[in-house]
């Protein structure tokens, strides 16, 4: 079973950011429906966004912001591809967010290779996003990296091979990642079906069965 395979692929934290962040310096991040604070910002808007997220780093001392597996989000209500038409919403996000500067290093968590990558450019999209393929305990599963900066991929070739720990990307602005606030999509993919640098980070209530059961919780490798 790949969650335990993960679980005991390390005993300490891995770090997925720049690793001259200490953990110390990383703190939770809440962007549920059910967070009061967030009635005060518009959290569609990437200004507004990262007003939140710096208010949140200075009153907890923080560099990083982390979160949000399994997180019902009302951020997504106005992007026009999260809405089904007469279907449930898609916002119930299903990778973990790391919010930080552009321009911060990406760092592969476990060795691996290019499976694909893309810049997918529509609005409340990952913008350029890398996807990973890994085999632990002759287990075959893949990692994504999105809202990176372009520069990410402009060198990178299916199979090309990184080692835990080495640079894969950087952290891209808003006019590349697509109109977000700067942060790294994280992702643990069991099944990447027929996908090509890409894949869903957020799904519906009705589709959540089986989006938990192929995409885990990045935090049992991860241990932040």
């Amino acid at each position: 079973m790949l969650e335990k395979h993960l679980e005991n692929y390390s005993q300490g934290s891995i770090a997925l950011l720049d690793d001259t962040i200490p953990f110390s310096k990383y703190t939770p991040l809440d962007l549920s429906g059910t967070n009061n604070e967030l009635s005060e910002y518009n959290m569609g808007n990437p200004d507004s966004c990262q007003e939140y997220i710096n208010e949140v780093l200075k009153r907890t001392s923080a560099e990083v912001a982390f979160g949000g597996y399994l997180e019902k989000r009302s951020l997504y209500a106005k992007e026009g591809n999260f809405i089904g038409s007469g279907k449930t919403p898609r916002n119930i996000h299903i990778g973990m967010d790391f919010w930080a500067p552009s321009g911060t290093k990406v760092l592969t968590p476990i060795d691996g290779e290019v499976h694909s990558f893309k810049n997918n450019t529509t609005k409340g999209d990952y913008g350029p996003t890398i996807i990973l393929k890994h085999q632990l305990a002759q287990i075959t599963f893949y990692t994504l990296y999105g809202h990176l900066s372009l520069e990410s991929i402009s060198e990178l070739y299916v199979g090309k091979k990184f080692k835990s720990g080495m640079q894969l990307a950087t952290l891209g602005t808003p006019a590349f990642n697509v109109n977000y606030a700067p942060h790294l999509h994280f992702q643990i993919i069991k099944d990447i079906q027929e996908y090509y640098g890409d894949y869903p980070g957020v799904c519906s209530a009705d589709t959540l069965e089986f989006y938990f059961a192929n995409c885990p919780d990045p935090n049992l490798l991860l241990k932040i």
